[in-house]
């Protein structure tokens, strides 16, 4: 039998509740358990005026842009459309049923406005890992560091050669942002090398082919992962370029020390933090074991000897070449003071068999070795270990973060420009990301019927 005709009538008083109306398995309601916004309006007080027309709601503002990174709604418009239509997105931002929406461009304004300027994003997403330390998700020993290059509001097609003057016309708050930054050394002073083009948009977003295809302007977000249960503990903007990523790193581990108390006993990571630096600096100034990757480019390729063939005597201080003879220093440093030359007797190198092998174009070999040397020695070591081999499994936590950033969040190319505008969208994101692993990790409480 077919049902009645469905006639809309007007009736003059409804009972609706939002609260019924979300199921309890819905992702807002996980992730609503930990959003504390109660210092807001204090912190946020210093930034508005006493006089004039009342402004949005700041709980409110922050409130729809962690639904737009957690649910990967990337347009600004979209997501004001989408906080109206949809109930349960109204239910978290605590609008009710008949609460107004801001337009999207009142949305922008603020969020590019005072927001910006009180770091709020960053508070943010600090309240969020508080909370992730509060409830023991952090085990504070083991984090993993890397970086990943994400794709800049800049068209690849209208950039310029690089060491050409931007255009006279080109102005903007991107603009403003990077000459800002020139001397940072995340940004403008990471590197001397001029890029081969800059874009006239964003010329703070680096021109990199690092990705073995089409080259294209991007940004690099660095995370530092807590790898017992892959919360990202800290989180930085660069430029695409590895020098800067190391910085981001120490950046990140020094912040976590000073602000959250979070001493990590070893660190994760690839080749690119495995200068002798950036070991050193590990060891040395730290304490913390590098389970990194050693960058190194002593191999040869000519057929001669490598520096692996030479074994270093500790108590001596004596390196000996594959035929006994030892080779010696005198303590001079060489390479910004970083790398102390050790040198063979031209005696010994003359009547050697090995010579052929070993220096065959000059008097008597010498061989380098860094004043971080012991810290890089001290990675190879763990590298070869069980706990080396167990590190570089967990490494791959990281990079599934990174892949759930681009394909479910959708952060893949950036919507806004200039250095702010990174910083604001990954420290956003992975404010998202904690949220929805709390969200996976500590059950909904069972609902006790009213």
């Amino acid at each position: 039998m077919m049902g009645h005709r469905q006639v809309e009538q007007a009736a003059l008083f409804y009972e609706f509740s939002l609260e019924r109306h979300i199921p309890a398995d819905h992702l807002v309601r996980s992730i609503d358990r930990f959003v504390d916004l109660d210092d807001l309006r204090r912190e946020l007080a210093p930034f508005y005026s006493n006089i004039g027309r009342p402004s949005i709601d700041p709980e409110l503002m922050i409130r729809m842009l962690l639904i737009g990174y957690c649910f990967g709604i990337r347009s600004e418009r979209r997501l004001c459309d989408e906080v109206h239509l949809n109930l349960a997105y109204r239910w978290f931002c605590r609008l009710g049923l008949d609460g107004g929406v801001p337009d999207h461009s009142t949305f922008s304004k603020n969020r590019h406005g005072r927001f910006r300027e009180s770091d709020l994003f960053r508070r943010v997403f600090e309240t969020v890992l508080r909370r992730c330390i509060r409830e023991r998700l952090i085990g504070g020993e083991g984090f993993a560091v890397d970086a990943s290059l994400i794709k800049a509001d800049a068209n690849r097609q209208k950039g310029i050669e690089g060491d050409k003057r931007l255009p006279p016309e080109a102005a903007g708050r991107a603009i403003d942002e990077y000459l800002a930054v020139l001397d940072d050394a995340a940004f403008g002073a990471a590197t001397e090398v001029t890029p081969k083009f800059v874009s006239p948009s964003d010329p703070a977003a680096r021109w990199t082919g690092a990705h073995g295809g089409q080259a294209f302007f991007a940004y690099s977000t660095n995370y530092l992962v807590d790898v017992e249960n892959a919360i990202i503990v800290d989180v930085e903007a660069t430029t695409a370029i590895r020098q800067a990523e190391v910085l981001a790193a120490k950046r990140m581990i020094e912040r976590s020390i000073e602000r959250f108390d979070l001493y990590p006993s070893r660190l994760l990571g690839d080749s690119a933090y495995g200068s002798a630096e950036m070991l050193g600096w590990l060891v040395y100034e730290h304490g913390i074991e590098p389970h990194v990757t050693v960058f190194d480019k002593s191999a040869r390729t000519d057929g001669t000897f490598s520096r692996e063939a030479f074994t270093y005597d500790h108590t001596r201080d004596v390196y000996r070449c594959p035929a006994g003879n030892p080779l010696t220093t005198t303590g001079t440093l060489v390479n910004n003071d970083t790398t102390v030359l050790y040198r063979a007797s031209k005696r010994d190198c003359q009547a050697c068999s090995l010579r052929s092998r070993c220096c065959p174009n000059t008097p008597a070999r010498k061989v380098p070795r860094s004043i971080y040397e012991g810290a890089r020695d001290m990675a190879r070591e763990i590298a070869s270990s069980w706990e080396g081999r167990t590190s570089r499994r967990l490494r791959k936590k990281i990079e599934m973060l990174f892949a759930h950033l681009k394909r479910i969040l959708k952060l893949d190319r950036l919507r806004l420009r200039g250095p702010n505008g990174a910083r604001d969208e990954f420290t956003l994101a992975a404010a998202a990301q904690n949220l929805r692993k709390m969200a996976k990790l500590i059950p909904m409480p069972a609902l006790t019927p009213a």
